[in-house]
């Protein structure tokens, strides 16, 4: 089955950035207090609460922090609320960028985010200016940098656990669902021992951007560092053809 690593290559590189910042506590925190006030604390009835514990743990988020927020986000008082909001816009030379945020304050996050396309040479655009150049899809990664993963059973487990899609590179089995298969699939994979480096509903582009200027280059690299160590964004999609090799 064939696809690409190109949503892998990028996803690695913003967890190892975001780890670099201390961001990752803060963000996923945001997700785990959501799903709480939904659903209750607890996970084998709560589908999405259970889903964000496991996104967490792929973050090497340790089970106390876990176990802590939760506690607190089902305790009594008035805590923040948030919202999710998803901004859409263009980077230098018309690089699509889907920006989905998590946020208490949203005039705040809506400035920040304008802000950012504004400095770093694009636009902020209105919604559904660029995503439909995109497609949801469930993402799960598994690594293998060991090789001690058997490429033909890890593809055979995978399919038999429903996923749609399979590929392997750079030593990384990239897994693609549904999105509404995601959960399963994952949990289905995790019961067979399997552990994973992501496990997100992602937005795949169709179509990708290259970026020949230098100056553009380095005003998206800055675009997305700025919009990713925003504490209201949770994740940035973009277009962008293979950022680390240009």
């Amino acid at each position: 089955m064939s696809g690409h690593n190109k949503w892998s290559t990028i996803k690695r590189k913003k967890g190892e950035n975001d780890a670099k910042r201390g961001k990752v506590l803060t963000k996923i925190g945001r997700e785990l207090i959501v799903a709480v006030r939904e659903g209750g604390p607890d996970p084998s009835n709560n589908s999405k609460l259970k889903a964000v514990i496991a996104k967490a743990k792929t973050m090497n988020v340790p089970n106390d922090n876990i176990n802590r927020i939760i506690k607190k986000a089902s305790g009594e008082g008035n805590g923040n609320s948030y919202t999710n909001i998803t901004y859409e816009g263009y980077g230098p030379s018309g690089v699509a960028v889907i920006v989905e945020t998590l946020t208490d304050n949203k005039n705040r996050t809506a400035g920040n985010v304008r802000h950012f396309f504004d400095k770093f040479g694009g636009n902020m655009g209105t919604s559904g200016c660029v995503s439909f150049m995109f497609e949801k899809q469930g993402v799960i990664l598994i690594e293998n940098e060991e090789e001690v993963l058997d490429e033909e059973k890890v593809m055979e487990d995978a399919l038999e656990a429903g996923a749609d899609d399979f590929n392997y590179e750079d030593l990384v089995f990239e897994i693609k669902t549904e999105p509404t298969a995601l959960d399963s699939v994952r949990d289905a994979l995790e019961e067979k021992g399997y552990s994973f480096a992501q496990a997100e509903v992602a937005f795949i582009p169709s179509t990708y951007t290259s970026l020949t200027d230098e100056h553009d280059r380095l005003m998206m690299i800055k675009l997305i560092d700025a919009l990713e160590d925003d504490d209201d964004v949770q994740n940035v999609w973009h277009n962008w053809e293979n950022p680390d090799e240009e």
